[in-house]
C-alpha cells in the first residue's frame, strides 16, 4: 500500500499518466472529426437538394487610372464563382484577379475598365454565376491615394495636425496642474476619467459602426470587438501592474532614504486611513505609480488615435470627407483633452523632465500618422475594427488603473463623497461630447 501510494504520488507530483493524457485527447479527437466531416458533407444530416444562397462581400472601391477596382470576398457558406460586374447597373467586361472562383472566405480583384469622373456617385454591382447580385454605392469618386512621398507627406501633415500638435498642447497644462490644491487636482484626475470613458466607448461605437457597414455577419464582428477588448483590459492590467511593482521595488532604497532625510515628500494629496502594513506599499508607489499611470495613458491614447487614423486614412481613400481647416479644428479641440489626461495623475509627482513629456506625447499622437498611412495605402475593415477594439481595451484599463489610485488616495468615502470628484468626472465626458460635435 505505501509503494502505491508514493507511485501515486510520484507520478501527480511529476507529470501526468499517459492514460489521463488519453481521457483528454479523445473528445478533442472525436469532435475534430464530426467538425470535418459536416464541412465537406453538409448533407449528411439533413437529405436535401437546396444549395445555400451565395454571399459576396464588396469590402472595399478604388478608382484609379485603370478604371473601377472593387475587392470582394466570398463570405457564404459555400465556393462561388464570379460571373459579371456592372456600374450603375450597366454591364461592363471586367477581369477578376487571381481567379473568378472564390472558395469561402477568399478575396479577389474585380477589375472594370471604367472611364469615371472625380466627385460623382457610382453604383458598383457584383453577380454571381447564379445570377445573385451585390452591390456597394460610393457617394462621391475620387482617387485612390497611392503610396508616394507627396501622399505620404500629406497623410504625415494631417497626422500631425490631428494628432501630434493637440496632444502637445494638452501637455502644456502640466505647470498649472502642478499648483493645484488636492480638491482640485482630484477634479482634474477625475476629469482625466470622463475624458478616457468617453474615448473608450466611442471607441467601441465606431467600430461597430465599420462592423455593421463593412464586414460580414460571417465574422462576427460584435463579437470580436468585447471580445479583443476584454483581452486587451486584462492582459494590460496584469502588465501594468508587474511593471509598477518592479519599479516599486527597485526604488525602494532611494524612496525610504528620502523618507528618512528629507523633510518635504511629494505628492500633497490626502490619504486616508490604512493599515500599518498596507502604508508602507503604498508609500512606495507615491512616486511610482502616477508615473506609470500616465505612461499607460499616453499607450492607450496612442492606440485609440492609431484607430482614428486609420479611420482618416480610410476616408480619404474612399473619398467620403473632405479635410477642411473645421474639420481640423474640430478634431485639434478634441485631441487636445488627451494631453491633459496624461499629465493629470502625476501632477503630484516629483517634478518630470520635458523629455519624458514629450516622449509621452509622441506616443499618444505619433500613432495617428501611421495609422493615417496604413488607412490610405492598406485600408482593410477588419484590421481597423480590431485595433479600434484594442484602442477601447487600453482605454478602460487606464480608467481602472486612475480609479485604483484615486481610491487608494481618497478612500472609498472620500472617492464618492467628494463633489469635485464627481463634477470631474461628469464634466470631462460633457467637453469630450461637445468637442466631438465639431468633427
Amino acid at each position: 500500500m505505501e509503494r502505491e501510494e508514493s507511485k501515486s504520488n510520484i507520478r501527480n507530483t511529476h507529470g501526468i499518466s499517459k492514460r489521463t493524457i488519453l481521457f483528454g485527447v479523445i473528445p478533442i479527437v472525436v469532435i475534430g472529426a464530426m467538425i470535418i466531416l459536416l464541412v465537406n458533407s453538409p448533407g449528411i444530416l439533413f437529405q436535401t437538394s437546396i444549395k445555400p444562397l451565395p454571399e459576396i462581400s464588396i469590402e472595399k472601391v478604388e478608382f484609379s487610372d485603370r478604371g473601377i477596382t472593387a475587392y470582394v470576398r466570398n463570405t457564404g457558406p459555400s465556393n462561388t464563382t464570379i460571373a459579371q460586374a456592372d456600374v450603375n447597373d450597366r454591364i461592363h467586361p471586367a477581369a477578376v484577379e487571381p481567379s473568378r472562383i472564390l472558395t469561402r472566405l477568399a478575396d479577389a480583384k474585380v477589375i472594370i475598365p471604367f472611364v469615371w469622373n472625380t466627385g460623382e456617385p457610382y453604383k458598383i454591382g457584383i453577380t454571381t454565376e447564379d445570377g445573385t447580385r451585390f452591390e456597394k454605392t460610393v457617394k462621391s469618386a475620387a482617387p485612390a491615394p497611392h503610396p508616394t512621398p507627396q501622399q505620404a507627406s500629406t497623410f504625415a501633415i494631417i497626422g500631425t495636425y490631428v494628432g501630434i500638435i493637440p496632444v502637445m498642447m494638452g501637455l502644456a497644462w502640466y505647470p498649472f496642474i502642478r499648483r493645484l490644491s488636492p480638491n482640485k487636482y482630484n477634479f482634474f484626475l477625475s476629469l482625466t476619467a470622463g475624458l478616457l470613458v468617453f474615448l473608450g466607448i466611442d471607441a467601441l461605437l465606431e467600430s461597430n459602426e465599420i462592423a455593421v457597414n463593412a464586414l460580414s455577419s460571417v465574422f462576427n464582428a460584435q463579437i470580436l470587438i468585447i471580445m479583443v477588448a476584454i483581452i486587451t483590459f486584462v492582459s494590460l492590467l496584469y502588465i501594468s501592474q508587474r511593471l509598477i511593482e518592479r519599479a516599486t521595488n527597485r526604488s525602494k532604497p532611494e524612496i525610504e532614504f528620502n523618507s528618512r532625510y528629507s523633510s518635504h515628500t511629494e505628492p500633497e494629496l490626502e490619504v486616508s486611513d490604512t493599515k500599518s502594513s498596507s502604508s508602507t506599499s503604498f508609500q512606495r508607489q507615491v512616486l511610482i505609480r502616477p508615473i506609470a499611470i500616465s505612461m499607460m495613458i499616453a499607450i492607450g491614447i496612442g492606440l485609440h488615435n492609431f484607430g482614428e487614423g486609420l479611420a482618416i486614412g480610410a476616408a480619404v481613400l474612399l473619398g467620403e470627407v473632405a479635410l477642411s481647416s473645421f474639420l481640423i479644428l474640430g478634431f485639434t479641440l478634441h485631441n487636445t483633452t488627451e494631453g491633459l489626461a496624461i499629465v493629470a495623475p502625476m501632477a503630484k509627482s516629483r517634478r518630470i523632465p520635458i523629455t519624458k513629456l514629450i516622449i509621452m506625447g509622441l506616443i499618444a499622437g505619433g500613432p495617428t500618422i501611421i495609422g493615417a498611412w496604413i488607412g490610405g495605402f492598406l485600408y482593410s475593415p477588419i484590421a481597423t475594427v480590431i485595433f479600434l477594439s484594442i484602442g477601447a481595451g487600453a482605454i478602460f484599463q487606464v480608467v481602472y488603473s486612475i480609479g485604483s489610485w484615486m481610491y487608494h488616495t481618497n478612500g472609498s468615502r472620500g472617492l464618492l463623497n467628494n463633489h469635485w470628484i464627481i463634477i470631474g468626472f461628469a464634466f470631462g465626458m460633457l467637453i469630450m461630447y461637445l468637442t466631438g460635435l465639431l468633427t
